[in-house]
């Protein structure tokens, strides 16, 4: 019942961990990359035992520490002035098969092309995509000219999808009123196996280390009227993170310091996509469900996305598949992106009243009762889509 063949459009974590689900369950695959090759792109990013179930279904997960992922022990809050302690968030006490961790993108992307070329995937990079066209038999008009056909055509190409505006119109993007640098740092802080998340007014820094602890990934966000391009590769002065976050002291201020090449990346709002799919056409990760990265989960999505879809397309006739896919998928997503959304804002309280009564909660729900404030994330860490 499944397609004999199919196209992924676009080399992501979503595109690799799709084409070599799909290549293992007998589908020929060919991969389409815009980039000339698979490159040090991007920076951080954490895998939640969401996303692990995936990488685990596919036979990766020994492969994580092999490339330096760090297993991730806590999620720690903290106050910007002195880097006080909030409140903590023990990852240890999850099951053991929940594990979390932090890795280099670029060192997942290695892991998953290494896998999808063992599945017999064919790659093609430096293969820019002008359109995608659904029908009994999809096609993709190449941006140098020719046409491809498969199947199935799944749009794994990102916020910018090339798909998702052929399934749903022109994206109804719209500039936050945040901005977000993205740094490496050496780990001179000694920085632990920790997510660290250091709240100011209007403003948050995240860090955690990668590459068996030597580095250390930071994204310092902060609310402004200016709007900044989306994208990661904005080249931006490291001067402008240390001023924006000048109030921060502690370790905090002593990594801003150690910046030295920094990214700017204005983030928008995107609404879930309403179409997923279309006669053997289908989205896949921030093409379907672009998300703000306050929840961690954009990387978790996608790999949920990819092992969903390739069950569904050996469960179904293709069409159906898809339609299953989306049903099982949208509702879920538009959750994440909700939840994510309204982070920021907890972040982000100042000084007051509020502030203070929030932050006092937190250390009491953290201290007197931290199993419960792990709990609350049960719905997103413990979803496993390898048991469907």
């Amino acid at each position: 019942m499944k397609p004999s063949n199919a196209i992924v459009v676009g080399g992501g974590i979503g595109g690799l961990a799709l084409a070599t689900a799909l290549a293992r369950r007998g589908v020929a695959v060919t991969l389409l990359e815009q980039a000339a090759r698979f490159s040090e792109i991007g920076a951080g990013l954490q895998i939640s035992p969401n996303g692990l179930a995936v990488l685990r279904g596919l036979g990766l997960e020994r492969g994580l520490a092999a490339r330096g992922a760090v297993r991730g022990q806590a999620v720690r809050l903290c106050d910007y002035a002195k880097g006080g302690q909030v409140a903590r968030l023990d990852l240890t006490r999850l099951p053991e098969d929940q594990r979390y961790y932090f890795l280099h993108r670029a060192d997942l992307i290695d892991l998953l092309r290494e896998a999808a070329q063992r599945a017999n995937v064919s790659f093609e990079t430096d293969a820019q995509v002008a359109s995608i066209h659904p029908g009994a038999l999809p096609q993709v008009q190449m941006a140098r000219g020719g046409r491809r056909r498969a199947e199935l055509v799944v749009a794994a190409d990102g916020i910018h999808s090339v798909g998702r505006i052929q399934l749903n119109g022109a994206d109804q993007a719209r500039f936050s009123g945040q901005v977000a640098w993205r740094a490496l740092i050496p780990n001179v802080v000694n920085h632990p196996p920790e997510a660290r998340v250091t709240m100011g007014p209007g403003k948050h820094l995240v860090s955690y280390p990668l590459r068996d602890g030597h580095m250390v990934n930071l994204v310092a966000v902060e609310e402004r009227d200016d709007w900044a391009a989306e994208g990661w590769h904005h080249s931006d002065d490291p001067a402008n993170p240390r001023r924006a976050f000048a109030g921060f002291g502690g370790e905090a201020a002593q990594m801003l310091e150690m910046v030295q090449d920094v990214t700017l990346w204005g983030l928008h709002h995107h609404p879930v996509a309403a179409n997923w799919q279309a006669e053997g056409v289908a989205l896949l990760g921030d093409a379907a469900h672009p998300t703000l990265p306050f929840l961690a989960q954009g990387a978790n999505m996608a790999l949920e996305d990819a092992w969903v879809l390739a069950d569904c397309l050996t469960r179904y006739p293709r069409d159906a598949a898809l339609t299953a896919y989306q049903s099982a998928r949208i509702d879920r997503a538009r959750r994440i992106v909700k939840t994510s959304e309204g982070n920021a804002t907890r972040y982000h309280l100042r000084s007051g009243p509020i502030r203070f009564a929030a932050h006092t909660g937190l250390r009491i729900a953290s201290t007197l009762a931290p199993g419960t404030m792990l709990r609350a994330f049960d719905w997103l860490y413990a979803h496993d889509v390898t048991k469907g």
